[in-house]
């Protein structure tokens, strides 16, 4: 490869930086565009490739080590991570590609052989995919921002790298059609979305395609501009959109509306844009556009796969779908296309065109087709551990499926090494064990069981010399011994061939445990096998030809490792190492030693334990303080030297951090492995919080404590470098002990090198690590070192296991070419063995459990042999004794020996006697106790059974028939539960704070404002001269009346519109009918989650507490009890009835008896029999006895005695009642038969008499017998008709009783149902309730905060409106001061400046006062001095001129000056008001701001409980979701079938309620009818509202027009803008009707004085003219006399020519300033008389009142001085 060609990996880092740029997108529209940087402009050779050494990550060696790099080398993957998601690719037609932890794995289908790719990162690999024209692959690694890497293929050459396409790890890659674009979906957190160029390494699109887990992105095979993604319940639809900036993505979330959200694993995109998705429950789904058109199923309502279903290829019009079930089925795509669902159900039903069966335990996840073109076949991903090879042509003859490779499933759960050659097992979970031969890298054999392996360990040699000997644990507990042989050999001996290099044979089984076997172990001299189990037990055999149990000892927690104690210790111990990190070290145990016979278990077995107590965080606090010193150190030496340089002293002090805390874990933390040291002393690795260490630890040497209670602390640690989060998960040990093998949590290898016989691991300090497994679930749980340490061996929970050679591969070969691995010969005499009986019931009793069982057994039947013997004694003495008493009754009477004559001795007798009282009395005192008990039992018994019931079981039997009825057992009610009521509720509480508000709001105060008072003074009273006209009274007093009603109309019209206003509602506002419409449908209509959903949030009336839950439950049984009740009534009185029914029908027996009596026999019809009553129907009566039932009793009870009949089924009590009842149904049947025979005797004799009758009384008689027969027919038929009819009434309360016996089953279920409900509510009724107490408190505080707020921002406006208030009384003041002035004030700017001035005043104290004030006298003072401070500062900085305000000047009127001095005081009191009201409202202000605050910390604590509060209500719901419920159905009701029968599982049906059911469907009619009258309604709604708002423009426009209209009429009629109400409420004024006709008075005093006035100015005027004659006269004088002056002033300007033009200038000077002058006079004169046009305007005007002018009075116009230098210019 040419340099020119290859490129580093730094440099394509740098230049694809920016690909990493990330940006938040919206997930339904929104993209992000790449950003313009070198690396997208920068154009790539297309033959450019990397360097493999520069991409692939290497091993990580502690620097300055010895250690090689290539220290292992991988020899082969064993593995298969079948369970990882896609993990099967197809380079070409014999090379499949899959990943295996950090490597990739390239498999020859044909040769088996496997080539290796490690990943870049080392962080592992996260999804692969292979380029459509199979020459390039994709690989999208996992790590802190991993890359994807694109291989060439057939080079395996790295092609390009792209960077920075998610954070963490790519959950799935996938290539477009074309191969152009790779798109790209990360995991968590980002879950980034982004398509590349890839042969440019640059982003073309990116966008976080949404906030959960995706599991695939791929492009249309159709369209590529589409993409589709889906993974956890969701299901996504991508497009590549060009907009006005760029190309963008747009994502479409897919709803799955009616249908259960579910995982879609797989889905196929159609030609027309349609998608077919796989769902959880087996049917596929269609969905056109971003819904669900129809759910796809077979016919019969059957899921087309069971399980998971994934559809994989459309081809030749065939959709192609597996499934988890194994099944391969093939779709008619037409049908599918053209699917549609009915009006009743969103289901499609059809049937697959074809299906193939791979297999039954078979469950497919993934297949790729073979690159080979018109090819059928396909390779199949199987997740239960295989590969397998599928033709899918479907035709005659198409070959059967073919597993290809077979792997374990699942875990590594065990893995061990022969002792003797390169052979290894494992087992895992899947029931299988595998061994392998790691040196030819090949399967040997597989055996499968009926339970997962658990546990595995190979033989020494000690126990078995070939090496052949398997022990295995599996999770039931049975421990299996195994032998591996060659079975080739087996059968040459027999002759027989076989297939196959080995075979595993079961030697034996025994169940030591009932729980997981979690580890097996042999004694160091291979004497005693020990196993450990998650039962906390660990069980000892004895090796031999059987394994025989010795015993077992109990642990205190789950049994996680078991290590003998090497051969280096001098005893025989055995450590056994606990999760729960306890470790407990036991002596082996003596196999010969004697063994309890009851049990196993060895209690005398001596044993120590030791319990782990964390010391990490002092470990790390120690290495802080250590640290912090170091720096301290160093600082102060620092100080020194900068000391000794400035020789000045310097001080620095320093805050030293807190320290951090010590932490104990709680729980523990898990024990994860380890392994002796020296005895008594050993190192363990634990996981979680101490995590990155290996602690050494020792037992002590006091045992007495607990082990629950012990804390014993390690002596000794090693840090374990970068392992805080990675804990060691195992060790192993070479053979030499130089090399430690640690498997990692992270799926690591770790390697150290050791001295020779270091048990302290003091040289454990280099190491060596590589990455192998899975580093998120490829946990290294067992490593190992072959028997030569020339191989390592790993697995890990990812399923993978891989061999590593020490030795690299060349020299390997050369040393082992010879050598292969040896597989044992069978033993002799296998072949004639029989096979070992296995234990194949998981519920097999253990061996423990089986000896206790055997032992009881034992017990039992030695007790019943001693009883048998001893009653066989006495009846033997019996029997001879009742001989002796025959013969001696058989024997002559005076022969006979007497009783006393029996006796041998009396004294015997009385001695016997004695013994006897003696006895009776020590067994009445030792059964005194006894008696009392047996007493207080019986009354307990009688307490709970007879008296707690409220009546007897009552059974009524039919008379004709078998039916039976009987009473419910009902107990006695107990007391009245009492409810408490729980707290009160925030909304009771925020209905009492707002109460508390209201009564709270007060008005403003009374004394912080001035009332109102009148500004302008009250005009003086007038003096009475003027007297009005009864004309003007009259006229004043109808305008009066008029203002009145003007007034009232105002006043009703105010409130009117004041009514209308408060009616109106905001803008905002919306109708409240409206509000609880779309309420009540927010709440029943919509796509709502259901209770079973995660987001689920239950509505506050559906909260459910103990309280609520235990009325529910008592309502349900006071229900039941009723109903029970009201049936057992119904049976009782039906019983009574009957207890009537017999006694009338004996009554009318005896009829019938004497009828008979009188009636010839052959005319007699016999009687229906009698009925009786049972003794069930009269339970009360049981327990009634008298002296003669306890007679019978007792001779029953000795009957029993002397026959010793022991009849088990057939109690005494039983048979008393069965002697009672034969008694009385013998006396109820005797009278009847002694009538019968009675009546027969007399129907004798009334036969013999009969003979000698007349024929008269023959007639009578036969009349007799007709009335007789008369009256016994109809006896007879009354009695039949009452029994059928009491029959009749029973059938029907029977079928009654039945039909509530299915209720009140169904109640029994509901009360069971709500009974786990409440016990579940009771778990969390703790927590809820301390929440709820909580938010309570919360809210309470949050209402109190609130009301405060609101009251203070009342007070707020009212301060606010009180100063806006004073504000306007201001200006009115002022205005009054205006209008006080008059036009032309000369003193207007003197007056001006004292009503303005600011002057120092006293405050004024009231006497109410003045005690506070005295109290107070220091504040008063300081703030008096500090008001006269500023009110002096005011004072002296306003009074610019000398200008005395107390004193009035000269000219100014005297009342003028005091109104002045009167307004300024009242403005300064108002003034001091403004002050006062604005402090009180900054005071208010500033506590609104802290309570805004306070409730702002409020509302976030309270919605923080509310959330808590939410989420204990939705984990409450979630418990209840998890309840079972029991729903009875009948077979008519069940329409889930399977080909016409019911099928045996019911899980995938669905209960609905077919009521509930037809409801919805008429529902949905409804809506549509009622969708279509909405949208008619909008649209007229819509078009109402518009014509609503242009009538509103107009009527706005048409207000403003007459406002307008209005103002220009008052402008013309008045001269300024005037209220017309005031107007209209002025009421006619006498003082103005009395100024009126002073007025007219005057006018007339006035026009007389004019007249003389008007006489005087003529004669003035005639005088004046003779003057201004005169005055002519002397004016034409003085003409001449001027003209003389102008011709001596030429002369004199003649002379003086020189100085003329000085004299000029001031001349021109002048003249400009007295024209000037005369200028503004002209316009001066012109404003005066234009103002007095208007003023004569106004006064002249016609009609209405004079009102005062609303503009500022004129100013006065003051006398234009005449210039001095004028008269001085005239001089001149």
């Amino acid at each position: 490869m040419s340099e020119g060609k290859t490129a580093s990996v730094g440099e394509q880092a740098e230049n694809t930086q920016s690909a990493s740029q990330e940006e938040e997108c919206d997930t339904e529209n929104s993209a992000v565009k790449p950003e313009a940087n070198e690396g997208s402009t920068k154009q790539l050779s297309a033959d450019m490739t990397y360097t493999c050494e520069e991409v692939h990550s290497r091993p990580f060696i502690t620097p300055d080590s010895d250690i090689p790099e290539n220290l292992l080398h991988l020899s082969h993957s064993f593995g298969y991570d079948s369970g990882r998601r896609g993990n099967l690719q197809l380079l070409d037609d014999t090379t499949l590609m899959f990943i295996a932890g950090n490597l990739l794995v390239l498999l020859d289908v044909s040769t088996k052989e496997q080539k290796y790719l490690r990943s870049c990162s080392g962080g592992g690999i996260g999804s692969i995919a292979a380029h459509p024209s199979k020459e390039y692959f994709a690989v999208a690694e996992k790590g802190n921002h991993p890359n994807i890497i694109v291989y060439e293929y057939p080079s395996l050459q790295p092609h390009r790298i792209l960077r920075g396409g998610t954070e963490r790890a790519y959950s799935f890659v996938d290539f477009n059609q074309d191969g152009n674009l790779l798109a790209s979906v990360g995991s968590d957190p980002d879950y980034m979305l982004t398509l590349w160029d890839w042969r440019k390494e640059e982003v073309t699109l990116s966008c976080k395609a949404i906030s959960q887990e995706v599991y695939r992105v791929s492009f249309s095979p159709y369209n590529s501009g589409l993409l589709t993604s889906s993974g956890s319940h969701h299901i996504k639809f991508w497009k590549m959109a060009s907009t006005f900036t760029g190309l963008k993505l747009q994502g479409l979330m897919g709803h799955f509306g009616k249908t259960a959200a579910t995982d879609i694993e797989g889905y196929v995109e159609l030609p027309d844009g349609k998608v077919v998705s796989g769902s959880d429950w087996g049917n596929l789904l269609l969905w056109d556009g971003n819904a669900i058109k129809v759910e796809i199923c077979r016919k019969e309502g059957r899921n087309c796969h069971a399980g998971k279903v994934q559809p994989f290829s459309l081809e030749d019009g065939q959709l192609m779908t597996i499934g988890s079930d194994g099944v391969v089925r093939v779709w008619d795509f037409e049908g599918i296309d053209s699917a549609d669902s009915s009006d009743h159900s969103n289901k499609f039903e059809m049937e697959p065109m074809n299906e193939m069966v791979v297999g039954h335990n078979v469950c497919l996840s993934s297949v790729v087709k073979s690159s080979t073109p018109d090819s059928f076949v396909w390779f199949a991903q199987d997740s239960n551990g295989a590969i397998w090879k599928l033709d899918l042509s479907f035709t005659y003859t198409t070959p059967d499926p073919k597993c290809l490779f077979s792997f374990q499933a699942g875990p590594i759960q065990g893995l061990d090494v022969s002792r003797k050659s390169h052979l290894m097992a494992t087992t895992t979970l899947d029931r299988s064990i595998k061994v392998f031969d790691f040196l030819a890298k090949k399967e040997l054999t597989t055996s499968r069981f009926n339970q997962g392996g658990t546990a595995l360990s190979w033989a020494p040699t000690l126990v078995n010399q070939s090496g052949g000997l398997l022990v295995t644990g599996f999770e039931d507990g049975v421990v299996r011994l195994l032998e591996l042989f060659n079975p080739q050999r087996l059968h040459l001996a027999s002759g027989r061939s076989v297939k196959g290099d080995a075979e595993l044979r079961l030697k034996q089984a025994f169940k030591p445990h009932n729980a997981p076997v979690t580890a097996v172990a042999y004694e160091r001299n291979g004497e005693i096998l020990a196993t450990g189990s998650s039962d906390r037990t660990v069980f000892f055999f004895t090796v031999g030809e059987k394994y025989k149990p010795i015993g077992f000892v109990h642990v205190p927690g789950p049994v996680q490792t078991l290590e003998w104690s090497p051969h280096s210790h001098s005893e025989n111990r055995l450590l056994i190492l606990c999760q729960s990190g306890h470790v407990v070290e036991v002596q082996s145990p003596d196999p010969e030693a004697q063994k309890p016979t009851k049990t196993f278990q060895l209690p005398e077995l001596p044993s120590k334990v030791f319990r782990f107590r964390s010391i990490k965080s002092r470990i790390k606090r120690e290495e802080e303080i250590a640290r912090r010193q170091e720096v301290k150190e160093k600082k102060r030496k620092e100080r020194e030297k900068r000391l000794k340089e400035s020789k000045q002293p310097e001080s620095e002090l320093e805050e030293e951090e807190e320290l951090p805390p010590i932490y104990i874990p709680d729980p523990p933390s898990p024990l994860c492995c380890g392994f002796y040291s020296l005895p008594g002393q050993f190192w363990i690795s634990m996981g979680g919080f101490d995590a990155g260490f290996l602690y050494h630890c020792k037992f002590s040497e006091d045992q007495d404590q607990e082990p629950e209670q012990r804390q014993d602390e390690p002596f000794d640690f090693r840090p374990v470098h970068n392992a805080d989060k990675d804990p060691i998960c195992s060790i192993t040990f070479s053979s030499d002990r130089q090399l430690l093998l640690c498997g990692m949590h992270s799926g690591f290898i770790r390697i150290y090198l050791l001295q020779p016989g270091d048990h302290t691991l003091t040289s454990m300090h280099a190491y060596w690590t590589l990455s192998s497994h899975d580093n998120q679930y490829g946990h290294l749980r067992h490593i190992c070192c072959s028997h030569d340490d020339r191989f390592v061996l790993t697995a890990g929970d990812d399923g993978n296991i891989f061999s590593f050679s020490l030795l690299p591969p060349e020299e390997l070969q050369k040393e082992l070419q010879r050598k292969r691995a040896k597989v044992p010969s069978p033993r002799r005499g296998l072949e004639n063995e029989l096979l070992a009986q296995d234990i194949e019931d998981p519920a097999a009793y253990s061996i423990e459990t089986a000896k206790q069982k055997l032992e009881k057994d034992r017990l039992r039947r030695e007790a019943e042999l001693k009883i048998a013997v001893k009653r066989k004694k006495l009846a033997e003495l019996q029997k001879e004794f009742k001989l002796l008493l025959n013969n001696n009754q058989s024997l002559p009477e005076h022969v006979h020996l007497k009783p006393g004559e029996l006796e041998l001795d009396r004294r015997f007798t009385e001695q016997a006697e004695r013994v006897k009282a003696q006895r009776v009395r020590e067994v009445r005192k030792q059964m005194s106790w006894e008696e009392e008990r047996c007493s207080r039992a019986l009354s307990k018994l009688q307490d709970w059974f007879r008296n707690s019931l409220e009546s007897n079981m009552v059974t009524v039997v039919a008379i004709c028939s078998e039916h039976r009825v009987s009473t419910y057992r009902l107990t006695k009610t107990s007391a009245q539960h009492v409810h408490q009521s729980r707290a009160s509720r925030p909304e009771e509480e925020q209905t009492a704070v707002q109460g508390r508000r209201k009564s709270k709001a007060e008005p403003a105060k009374s004394g912080s404002i001035l009332e109102e008072e009148e500004i302008l003074h009250a005009p003086k009273s007038r003096p009475a001269g003027v007297k009005l006209a009864d004309r003007q009274v009259e006229r004043l007093r109808k305008a009066a009346e008029k203002a009145e009603q003007a007034r009232a109309k105002i006043e009703k019209r105010r409130q009117e519109w004041a009514k209308l206003y408060a009616e109106k509602p905001d803008e905002n506002c919306e109708d409240p009918q409206d509000v609880h419409a779309i309420k009540k449908a927010k709440e029943t209509i919509g796509d709502l989650k259901l209770k079973s959903d995660k987001d689920f949030t239950v509505p506050k009336h559906l909260r459910m507490n103990t309280e609520r839950k235990r009325a529910e439950l008592l309502g349900l049984e006071d229900n039941i009890r009723q109903k029970q009740t009201e049936m057992n009534r119904r049976i009782v009185a039906l019983r009574d009835s009957k207890v009537g029914l017999l006694s009338r029908l004996r009554a009318q027996a005896e009829q019938v008896k004497k009828i008979h009596q009188r009636l010839p026999a052959h005319l007699h019809r016999p009687p229906p029999t009698l009925p009786y009553i049972l003794p069930e129907e009269t339970p009360e009566k049981r327990l009634q006895y008298s002296h003669a039932t306890l007679e019978r009793y007792r001779v029953l009870r000795d009957q029993r005695l002397q026959t010793m009949e022991q009849d088990d089924a057939t109690s005494l009590l039983d048979q008393l009642e069965k002697v009672e009842e034969n008694e009385k149904n013998g006396e109820e049947r005797t009278p009847s038969l002694s009538a019968s025979s009675v009546t027969g005797e007399e129907e004798e004799t009334a036969g013999d008499e009969g003979a000698e009758l007349s024929e008269l009384e023959e007639e009578l008689q036969r009349e007799e017998e007709i009335r007789l027969l008369h009256e016994q027919d109809s006896l007879l038929e009354e009695m039949e008709s009452s029994v059928c009819q009491f029959d009749a009434e029973l059938q029907l309360l029977r079928h009654q009783k039945l039909r509530l016996d299915m209720h009140l089953k169904m109640a029994d279920l509901r009360q069971l149902t709500l009974y786990q409900e409440l016990l579940l509510v009771k778990e969390f009724e703790e927590r809820e309730d301390s929440l709820q107490e909580k938010l309570n408190a919360r809210i309470k505080e949050e209402n109190n905060i609130t009301s405060m707020l609101e009251e203070f921002n009342e007070q707020l406006a009212l301060k606010r409106a009180d100063i806006a208030r004073l504000r306007e009384r201001e200006k009115a003041l002022f205005s009054a001061f205006q209008a006080s002035l008059g036009l032309e004030n000369k003193f207007e700017e003197f007056l001006t400046k004292v009503f303005k001035k600011k002057i120092k005043r006293v405050k004024k104290k009231e006497p109410a006062e003045e005690e506070e004030e005295e109290e107070s006298d220091d504040d008063s003072d300081e703030d008096s001095d500090e008001d006269s401070d500023d009110d002096d500062d005011d004072s002296s900085s306003e009074e610019e001129g000398a200008v005395d305000s107390s004193v009035c000047p000269p000219g100014c009127e005297p009342e003028l000056f005091e109104n002045t001095l009167q307004l300024r005081e009242r403005r300064l009191d108002l003034e001091e008001l403004v002050v006062e009201e604005k402090k009180s409202a900054e005071a208010l202000r500033r506590e609104c701001d802290t309570l805004v605050k306070k409730e702002k910390s409020m509302k976030s604590s309270r919605k923080a409980a509310e959330e808590d509060l939410e989420l204990v209500y939705r984990e409450k719901q979630q418990k209840m979701n998890e309840l079972d419920m029991v729903v009875p159905l009948r077979l008519n009701q069940i329409e889930f079938l399977t080909n016409g029968s019911l099928p045996s599982d019911l899980s995938p049906a669905l209960v609905l309620d077919r009521t509930e059911l037809n409801r919805l469907q008429e529902r949905i009619k409804q809506l549509q009818v009622e969708k279509s009258q909405q949208k008619d309604l909008n649209c007229a709604t819509r078009q109402q509202h518009v014509r609503l708002l242009h009538d509103r423009k107009d009527m706005n426009t048409k207000i403003q027009e007459l406002e307008e209209h209005c103002n220009q009429v008052m402008m013309m009629k008045y001269g300024q803008l005037v209220n017309l109400e005031v107007m209209q409420t002025l009421s006619g004024s006498r003082i103005l009707e009395e100024l009126k006709q002073e007025k007219l008075l005057k006018e007339a005093a006035y026009a007389k004085e004019i007249k003389e006035w008007d006489v005087k100015v003529e004669e003035a005027r005639e005088a004046l003219m003779e003057v201004t004659r005169c005055d002519t006269v002397r004016l034409r004088s003085m003409t001449s006399l001027f003209n003389q002056k102008n011709e001596l002033e030429n002369k004199l300007n003649t002379r003086q020519k020189k100085m003329g033009r000085q004299f000029q200038d001031y001349r021109r000077r002048v003249l400009q300033e007295d024209i000037q002058w005369l200028r503004d006079l002209v316009k001066t004169q012109c404003q005066q008389a234009e103002a007095f046009s208007r003023e004569i305007f106004l006064l002249s005007h016609q009609g209405g009142h004079v009102l005062p002018p609303g503009q500022h009075p004129l100013p006065s116009i003051d006398p234009f001085p005449i210039p001095t230098d004028r008269t001085t210019t005239g001089a001149v």
